[in-house]
């Protein structure tokens, strides 16, 4: 049952009491949407769960606000020549445990990322295809064709470098007590309660951190998340409704962040992913076409979020140069919509069940839709569930919609290839194309923007426009809310917290 804002801001102030022992000024407190799966960078796939990470796990490289790509375990890299990746890795790194992060690690990190079972790095790693260590601060990476995005996908889970001696003793259970490289270690995690990270007195970049401990809350409920902030049971919070801002301006004691986030909101639709997929839906474009064509974006945009996110129908957000400029977000048409199912088959009203995350808005959301499509002749049920045991069902193929949203990453191939290609760790609904993989795997290697663009506008032109095997919504603006406390926060376009530099007055 969802918390109302009262029980939730008592049940929080509680629930860190007994976390946080230190004193107030130490501990950052942050709310988190979801609670994250699993403190595994091979086997993680949420947003929530890369916050976590990105106080937990250093990577290869991080990026800047800018987008560019800076050092982070690697002081740096060059090209041999473009299948051949050379790595300088930072001295005198070591792990939680207290064992080095040197050119072993990152190997065995890498392997590991690229051939374990359930692995959700191995797409990110597709194209590499040896691993030398030359000495202990050397690494060359051999890829099987040269890559535009390889070097960002250092950037992200794909180059958090993991501690061989833990990945070993833990195996598949290294998620429940994980050992990395970051400024924060692990030291307790209750499901749907906290994830609590105590400083590493170790860390390579120790004069940075002003934190003892971060203690991260999962409060679904945008209302709970709120009123904690205002009652002062947490310092920063995620995902901020747009009808929340206000208030939050109007309060001295509190601060309000925004940035464009580099993700989208969409459709995800099973269309290949056993029985489930079998629904009209899932069997007929024309279906998929018609259930898009009866959504007004504009109104769900204006009513749930006040106007703030910008609508699409793509994948690619239009800060980036990839994006399609003339591919805009269709307009609600009714007649089109109900022709489109006569023409399918349909004369009765077309079930689809839809589910969503089990919060205020995406319950709203499906309301909406459910009314707009209903006019269209779909007779559309919703089924509200917990975020993360949502994901685990679209893996396993168990929803024909789900109403979904994506972070975004700053290449193009970050927010197409995954959830697109036939091969992709996030293609849940299982859509697969011999063109769609042909195009997706020659952007990967085509290094020229140009023609990249070109190759982009023909997946659109397939995957979305003729087969609609998904249906993009939006692409959201990301507010923080914090305490004036708070010093030194900036918001990043990945919508990540880097705890460098922060402080609590």
């Amino acid at each position: 049952m969802i918390r109302n804002a009262l029980a939730a801001a008592c049940l929080g102030l509680a629930v860190l009491a007994t976390a946080a022992p230190q004193a107030l000024g130490q501990t950052l407190r942050i709310g988190l949407r979801d609670d994250p799966d699993i403190l595994d960078p091979t086997l993680a796939r949420t947003f929530v769960g890369r916050t976590v990470f990105a106080a937990l796990c250093d990577k290869l490289f991080d990026f800047d606000r800018n987008l560019e790509v800076v050092p982070q375990l690697a002081t740096g890299w060059r090209w041999d020549d473009p299948q051949t990746l050379r790595l300088t890795l930072r001295a005198g790194v070591v792990f939680h445990d207290g064992t080095p992060m040197d050119a072993e690690a990152v190997r065995r990190t890498l392997e590991r990322h690229r051939t374990m079972q359930g692995s959700f790095r191995r797409p990110d790693l597709a194209g590499l295809v040896a691993i030398e260590v030359v000495d202990p601060l050397t690494v060359v990476l051999r890829l099987g064709a040269p890559s535009a995005p390889f070097l960002t996908q250092l950037a992200d889970r794909a180059g958090m470098i993991l501690s061989p001696a833990a990945t070993e003793a833990a195996g598949r259970d290294f998620g429940l007590r994980p050992v990395c490289a970051g400024p924060f270690r692990f030291t307790e995690r209750v499901a749907q309660d906290r994830i609590v990270l105590d400083r590493f007195p170790g860390y390579w970049d120790a004069a940075r951190i002003h934190l003892n401990r971060v203690t991260f809350q999962p409060i679904p409920d945008s209302t709970a998340r709120r009123a904690n902030l205002q009652a002062g049971a947490l310092d920063l919070i995620f995902a901020l409704e747009p009808g929340d801002l206000a208030a939050l301006r109007r309060n001295p004691r509190l601060r309000v962040a925004a940035v464009e986030e580099l993700g989208y909101q969409n459709l995800n639709i099973n269309v290949g992913n056993g029985p489930r997929a079998l629904s009209p839906m899932g069997r007929d474009a024309r279906v998929r076409q018609a259930f898009d064509a009866a959504i007004d974006r504009a109104a769900l945009n204006q009513v749930v979020y006040e106007g703030q996110f910008t609508l699409s129908a793509q994948a690619i957000p239009p800060s980036s140069r990839y994006h399609l400029r003339d591919a805009p977000p269709p307009p609600r048409d009714l007649a089109r919509a109900r022709a489109l199912l006569r023409e399918a088959g349909f004369t009765q009203p077309v079930p689809v069940q839809f589910m969503v995350a089990n919060s205020p808005d995406h319950r709203q959301i499906g309301e909406m839709i459910q009314a707009m499509v209903r006019e269209a002749g779909f007779d559309l049920r919703i089924h509200a569930m917990e975020f993360a045991s949502a994901l685990q069902a679209t893996a396993r193929g168990d929803f024909e919609v789900f109403l979904s949203q994506f972070s975004g990453r700053p290449d193009p191939d970050g927010n197409i290839y995954n959830g697109s290609h036939s091969r992709g760790a996030t293609n849940d609904g299982k859509y697969s194309d011999a063109e769609v993989d042909r195009l997706l795997d020659a952007a990967r290697e085509e290094t020229d923007p140009a023609r990249r663009e070109a190759l982009y506008a023909d997946v659109w032109r397939l995957a979305i426009g003729r087969d609609r095997s998904r249906i993009y919504l939006w692409h959201r603006m990301n507010f923080f809310g914090h305490t004036a406390r708070l010093q030194g926060f900036q918001p990043h376009p990945d919508g990540l917290v880097r705890l460098q530099d922060l402080r609590l007055d």
